[in-house]
């Protein structure tokens, strides 16, 4: 059985870390079973047997793969029905837009969201968290959570190219789901299940392809445990 370890909180039902929904989505992809193991921020000895022992980690047999990227890759080159990035080109290009959706998404969404994350955290990693945000951010997390309505227009206007993807199409990657879609989506399953804070605007066409991305899989990440209460 494949096994996937990810970030969870208090409530260990809930998975949130970015980059293991982008892992997670891809199992799905594929049609593979998996198992779920919880990592709290504090305590990571369950992936010490990983280089990097970063989330998320993926076990398959003796072979452990660690970072959503070199997951993906793996299981395209292990298990290569139902195609991830449609051929070695797509493959390449994922490369830059892996970079891209950190740069752009996940830097943009965690200064909105870092409280939210501390608050859904349990009460070991509180601590761990914050002063290693705090000195990353060099101010309080609240201090960088009140700048949120600030900061979100000009967010939102960042998300440019994604809309531009989806003039034609009813997803990124173009008529069905794939490894574009999975990267750019689980930023926002990060956001949905730290927050009730909506970083998109209900009229955005990014606001409808997350709707349909939410029903993928029988419905997998509308039916998520939320972290936060």
């Amino acid at each position: 059985m494949i096994k996937l370890y990810q970030l969870c909180g208090e409530n260990q039902d809930a998975g949130f870390g970015p980059f293991a929904w982008r892992a997670k989505l891809c199992l799905m992809h594929k049609g593979l079973d998996f198992e779920e193991i919880m990592v709290q921020f504090a305590d990571k000895s369950a992936i010490s047997h990983a280089d990097p022992a970063t989330i998320p980690v993926l076990d398959d047999g003796d072979m452990t793969v660690s970072d959503s990227l070199a997951i993906a890759k793996y299981l395209e080159k292990t298990y290569p029905a139902k195609s991830l990035f449609g051929g070695s080109i797509g493959e390449a290009q994922a490369v830059i837009m892996n970079r891209w959706v950190d740069m752009t998404l996940i830097m943009g969404m965690f200064p909105m969201f870092v409280l939210d994350i501390h608050s859904c955290l349990d009460a070991a990693s509180m601590p761990v968290f914050r002063e290693s945000r705090e000195k990353r951010l060099g101010a309080k997390l609240e201090d960088v959570a009140a700048t949120r309505d600030s900061r979100i227009e000009t967010f939102r206007a960042s998300l440019a190219p994604l809309r531009a993807g989806l003039e034609d199409v009813h997803f990124l990657s173009g008529d069905k789901p794939a490894w574009l879609d999975y990267c750019v989506f689980g930023t926002f399953m990060w956001a949905r299940t730290v927050s009730a804070y909506d970083p998109l605007d209900e009229g955005d066409v990014l606001y409808a392809w997350r709707e349909r991305m939410l029903d993928l899989f029988g419905g997998t990440a509308r039916k998520a445990a939320r972290a936060y209460v």
